[in-house]
């Protein structure tokens, strides 16, 4: 299962809880561990069943869905830096007063105002989720988008890519295969996007890498595995140390 595309497709109670069931397993939607059902985990002189051990760790590792969510970046969100902030103090439960002094709101019925606009933004998304629901069911034409992994940088048109160009691109430049030798990286942002995504699949989540070992996986694919490195982190694919001392791939 592809976490990013199992994220951006399951339904709203699966998201809220942060995982989604797959036969007899149990799959992380923020980060992609599993557990499996059957098998007892063990977690500071406790024993889990997988379901609750699958709570736990999104609770250890995340904090919770929603710190999760709402450290998305903001085109994915479509939160203001505002409205970040206002959400996190609301769910820190925060009172109107304590939320006026962290923020310098000016009265208590300011904050009232912005839980007005926050809940008309709630109900406008219910009502354009449902229409987009209805609109899948009849629309014939429209063609496959891919969908924009969980930790991208600067979101615009570079990520507006269908499943034919993404296709295509990796046919082009991956002659042999996803898994062989790529051709060139001069290639346009759209299309470095594509290798990139491609290439990120090489590095296996939740695991913590050198930078030769980061370089010597990249070299397989390119030779200038410098410049596929630095474009690894700066489209949010990877993460690394300030020192360069460890790099990951990124929930």
């Amino acid at each position: 299962m592809d976490v990013n595309d199992a994220f951006w497709g399951c339904s709203l109670e699966e998201l809220k809880q942060g995982y989604v069931q797959e036969a007899d397993r149990y799959i992380c939607l923020l980060c992609g561990i599993s557990t499996e059902e059957g098998i007892i985990y063990p977690e500071d002189g406790r024993y889990y069943d997988a379901r609750k051990f699958m709570g736990k760790h999104i609770e250890s590792k995340h904090g919770s869905v929603f710190d999760y969510l709402i450290s998305l970046d903001k085109k994915l969100t479509g939160l203001t830096d505002h409205q970040n902030s206002l959400l996190r103090l609301f769910y820190e439960g925060t009172s109107d007063d304590g939320i006026r002094k962290e923020l310098g709101i000016g009265s208590a019925s300011t904050i009232r105002n912005h839980r007005f606009v926050l809940k008309e933004k709630e109900r406008q998304s219910r009502v354009f989720l449902v229409l987009m629901e209805l609109l899948k069911e009849r629309d014939r034409h429209a063609p496959e988008i891919v969908n924009v992994h969980k930790t991208a940088r600067m979101v615009d048109e570079r990520y507006h890519i269908t499943a034919e160009e993404t296709a295509k691109t990796l046919s082009k430049y991956f002659p042999e295969g996803p898994k062989g030798p790529m051709t060139t990286f001069d290639v346009k942002e759209k299309q470095k996007l594509i290798l990139l995504r491609e290439l990120a699949k090489r590095f296996e989540p939740q695991r913590i890498y050198t930078e030769k070992e980061v370089n010597e996986i990249l070299a397989s694919a390119y030779e200038d595995y410098a410049s596929l490195r630095r474009y690894l982190i700066e489209y949010g694919f990877m993460g690394r140390q300030p020192d360069g001392s460890q790099y990951w791939l990124k929930d």
